[in-house]
């Protein structure tokens, strides 16, 4: 009998051990307080349970009236909950009560508000942006391809932020003549051009007042450097043409008060390439594919008959296109205004010829751009070169002026990118802008989309004419930017050839492996010159790396890459395999 109460005891005993220490386990696991429950912010109807229950449920589960928390509060409360505890109307954020429920000690004060994270801005919504605004956008002066695509991304941008977008048909006349040249945007193409009127201030008055009438107070422009100077003098005077349709009664003081600002956002269209400030305009990569086209096509006439051919090409005061065409088709000379040839250049053009015929060539290939001069100021025209070569060295030759072509055509795929990506920008710097936010330009600059000062790009422009006309050549070229620059180095290397009389020691093997792909055959050619103008020994590997190990090696000279920039594959043969 006693036997059994010992046991008894004994089981009695045993069990009061193992609850204590279960309890003592669970007491260290929660850390909760003396009264069995986690501390809770004052006033708060929640208890841990409700709060496990509302995070196992967010954002669905409804929260007590008369609290502070969040869904986010909740769950940390519920995991955390010997330090969450918050006090009412706390400007904690939940990455706040995360970091003090994860990381404070319970004894730990919580830390002044004014070290506490302060809230986020919350996200701009893009489809409000332009919500009561009214844009409109218009193309002025010459034509170029891309233009649609930067109206078209315009428009579209404009609208998907809420905001009311217009076309202004006919350029700048058709804002001084109103009526249905200013009509809501639509998805057609139009074409534009600057007109007279709009260059005196009774016509810029007119244009005030159609704009003024529809609530346009943002104003798009793409084009030239001129058709952006307009621009930018209209938004300088547009208080003052308010003031005097005001005075003539033909706008209200309300609708003055409602269009008292108007910002400006110029995007670049020209095929000549001439505006300081961006690497790229919209339309110039159109009109070298254009020229390149045609460059083609004459030089397989050329090489059959051993002719030489004389190009003359757009560009107005800038030799863009015809400097970037002669490095893109390796030709013997270039003419551009930036930097007229040297006072005996009839004599250096035609030695180059006959060194290049020297060489095995049948062809001469000679670019000029349409406002090349010479030192003097002489105008250096296709007619002028064609009879030089005639005369004097008895070739061949023709000449031909492209023209118009040039601007004609579809635009090419990096237009199209560059017009959309610009439309996009110019549509943000609109919605963004200030009363004191100057006029700006969207330019491209190392492949980004960038808004640069208009007036300070216009004066860098205007700047490259002075320097021009003082004989300041060197800085015209620097004006130009360094895109400009690269290119006239580059061509200069490669073509204005000065053999050096010294071999140096090293020996410089090329070699191509992989599928073939274009411009493969223009990268080739640059390396064997630059290594034969600093005196290496040049040699092409053939068929990759297999040929490099059967020893399928020669050497490779200057006139054996001549007129690889334009041929397709790979001349230089290679192999697929390793």
């Amino acid at each position: 009998m006693w036997e059994l109460v010992v046991l008894v005891c004994k089981l009695v005993l045993y069990t009061g051990l193992l609850a204590c220490v279960g309890l003592l386990i669970l007491r260290s696991t929660l850390n909760v307080s003396d009264e069995g429950k986690a501390p809770l912010p004052p006033h708060s109807d929640l208890t841990p349970a409700d709060c496990f229950d509302l995070a196992e449920n967010a954002p669905t589960a409804a929260l007590p009236p008369h609290t502070d928390l969040t869904h986010t509060d909740c769950f940390d409360l519920a995991e955390n909950a010997r330090t969450a505890a918050l006090p009412p109307h706390s400007n904690l954020t939940p990455t706040d009560c995360f970091d003090l429920a994860e990381n404070a000690p319970a004894d730990e004060p919580r830390p002044p508000a004014d070290t506490m994270q302060q809230p986020e801005a919350p996200p701009v919504d893009a489809t409000k942006l332009g919500i009561g605004r009214s844009i409109a956008v218009l193309t002025s002066g010459g034509d170029a391809q891309g233009m649609n695509a930067a109206v078209r991304a315009t428009v579209r941008v404009g609208l998907y932020t809420g905001a009311k977008v217009y076309f202004i048909h006919e350029g700048y006349q058709g804002m001084v003549d109103g009526g249905d040249n200013i009509r809501p945007a639509t998805w057609e193409s139009v074409s534009m051009m600057l007109q007279l009127d709009f260059r005196s201030k009774e016509g810029r008055t007119k244009a005030a007042m159609n704009l003024v009438k529809l609530g346009i107070t943002n104003l798009c422009v793409i084009g030239g450097d001129g058709s952006l100077t307009g621009a930018n003098q209209f938004r300088t005077e547009w208080s003052e043409l308010l003031g005097i349709l005001m005075k003539a009664g033909k706008i209200t003081a309300d609708e003055a008060k409602r269009s008292s600002h108007l910002n400006i956002v110029g995007m670049v269209g020209s095929i000549d390439n001439d505006f300081c400030g961006t690497d790229m305009t919209i339309g110039t990569d159109s009109a070298l594919h254009r020229i390149m086209e045609v460059v083609d096509a004459i030089t397989t006439t050329a090489q059959s008959h051993q002719r030489t051919f004389i190009l003359e090409v757009m560009g107005r005061h800038c030799g863009y296109l015809a400097l970037v065409t002669a490095l893109s088709c390796g030709a013997d000379w270039v003419f551009i205004p930036e930097m007229p040839p040297d006072e005996d250049w009839e004599e250096h053009l035609c030695r180059r010829l006959m060194e290049t015929r020297g060489r095995g060539s049948r062809l001469n290939v000679i670019i000029v751009a349409e406002g090349a001069l010479d030192r003097n100021g002489k105008p250096i025209t296709s007619d002028l070169i064609k009879d030089l070569v005639s005369k004097r060295l008895g070739y061949d030759t023709r000449a031909t002026i492209l023209g118009h072509v040039q601007r004609g055509g579809t635009p090419s795929a990096f237009d199209r990118i560059l017009a959309s990506r610009m439309g996009v920008e110019a549509v943000m710097a609109l919605l963004e802008a200030t009363p004191e936010t100057p006029a700006c330009v969207v330019s491209l600059s190392g492949n980004m989309a960038i808004r640069l000062p208009l007036m300070e790009c216009v004066q860098v422009t205007k700047d490259v004419t002075i320097a021009m006309a003082e004989g300041r050549y060197e800085d015209a070229i620097k004006l130009r930017g360094k895109s400009f620059q690269n290119n006239w180095n580059t061509y200069k290397m490669l073509a204005h050839v000065h053999l050096p009389e010294k071999k140096s020691n090293i020996n410089i093997g090329i070699v191509n492996v992989g599928a073939p792909c274009a411009g493969m055959n223009a990268a080739v050619r640059s390396a064997v010159r630059i290594g034969i103008l600093q005196g290496h020994q040049m040699f092409a590997v053939h068929d990759g790396f297999e040929g490099l190990a059967q020893g399928q090696i020669e050497p490779i000279n200057w006139g054996g890459v001549g007129g690889w920039t334009g041929k397709g594959g790979k001349t230089h043969c290679s192999a697929k395999t390793l």
